[in-house]
């Protein structure tokens, strides 16, 4: 099991300075949002990737992949009717595959709830249709970075479009690709009602990759969450790679959220192992 965290919460340092405090505090890897490197994707030069990607090794940091995909963008959505926007969609998801690839990441993350939301008159089939069709078209030319396309469960009160593992697994079956896979995020799956263990054995096949915090929106061992029984579940499914920090309330600060979840983390672990 390998600990990352995700940077977007370094809100307005430099990235060298992102990469030093994590390197610093114990991480080993680096998980970005596109939309803190450029307005547009096309303003991150090949020569800026590289210079991302190698002030990161500097430090002893592998940038992992990206997450947040869809933020702060316009025009782009994954279920609308409008033929348009989903292949608009597609290219972007197919740009995000190689901005992911040039930094030498291996996974992206589709949460994006605002970008998957059903609009007025659209059934939850039809939505999956669309996003099937979406991710279809997308997978090849990422796949050929050597990079994976998770989706992400998100509760009901973020979106009303994939909201439990089950749902993930079957949108992974249809999609039916080997680099198209499932994201777990304990925040999520806590919104499932269902035991975290029980989740994280059903759909041990197709997990790539697992984020983790806690329902109060800071990371774990910073809320009311129990962590012994997850990352003893995660062990005994085989899962060894990376355990990334998202956090969505900022407010104790980066570097406090970051040091206070790594050493509940490696407690837990040394506990449980």
């Amino acid at each position: 099991m390998k600990f990352a965290i995700c940077q977007e919460m370094y809100e307005n340092w430099d990235w060298k300075k992102q990469c030093e405090s994590i390197a610093k505090i114990g991480y080993t890897g680096i998980e970005v949002a596109p939309f803190t490197l450029a307005d547009k994707l096309e303003e991150v030069s090949a020569e800026q990737r590289e210079n991302l990607k190698k002030t990161a090794q500097d430090q002893g940091l592998e940038i992992i992949g990206l997450h947040w995909l869809l933020a702060k963008t316009e025009g782009l959505h994954l279920t609308l009717a409008d033929d348009a926007v989903r292949a608009a969609t597609t290219e972007y998801l197919v740009q995000l595959g190689n901005l992911c690839g040039d930094l030498g990441g291996k996974v992206m993350v589709f949460g994006s709830p605002f970008q998957r939301n059903l609009e007025d008159g659209t059934t939850f089939d039809e939505a999956f249709e669309r996003a099937t069709e979406v991710f279809k078209a997308a997978m090849p030319q990422i796949a050929d970075r050597g990079v994976q396309l998770l989706i992400e469960p998100l509760t009901t009160k973020e979106t009303n479009f994939i909201n439990t593992c089950d749902q993930g697994a079957d949108l992974i079956a249809a999609v039916n690709h080997p680099n198209f896979l499932l994201h777990q995020d304990v925040k999520a799956m806590l919104g499932e009602g269902t035991p975290l263990p029980g989740i994280i054995e059903k759909h041990k096949d197709v997990t790539a990759h697992f984020h983790v915090n806690d329902s109060n929106l800071l990371g774990p061992g910073m809320g009311e969450t129990d962590y012994h029984p997850i990352f003893k579940a995660l062990l005994e499914s085989g899962y060894d790679d990376w355990v990334s920090v998202e956090v969505f309330d900022y407010s104790p600060g980066a570097e406090n959220i970051a040091e206070q979840s790594l050493s509940y983390m490696k407690k837990i672990l040394a506990e449980v192992s």
